[in-house]
């Protein structure tokens, strides 16, 4: 793999569980990746405090992976 990212879909969710909205971000993959090698990264999702009310919450569900 010579390049690649990861896209994160962080949910907004209420209260009442209802889906307010959603947040994507991008992060590009530490890269080259050799043939058959295996890691375990970790990223912080941030999210603006004025999107999450109070009473509400965020929840990462949805991730893509891009790699060429």
């Amino acid at each position: 793999m010579r390049s690649g990212s990861v896209t994160f879909g962080t949910h907004i969710i209420g209260a009442l569980g209802v889906d307010w909205g959603t947040v994507e971000s991008t992060v590009e993959l530490p890269v080259p990746v050799a043939p058959g090698a295996q890691w375990s990264p970790t990223w912080t999702v941030c999210v603006d405090a004025w999107r999450v009310p109070l009473g509400m919450h965020i929840e990462t569900r949805d991730v893509s992976v891009r790699w060429t």
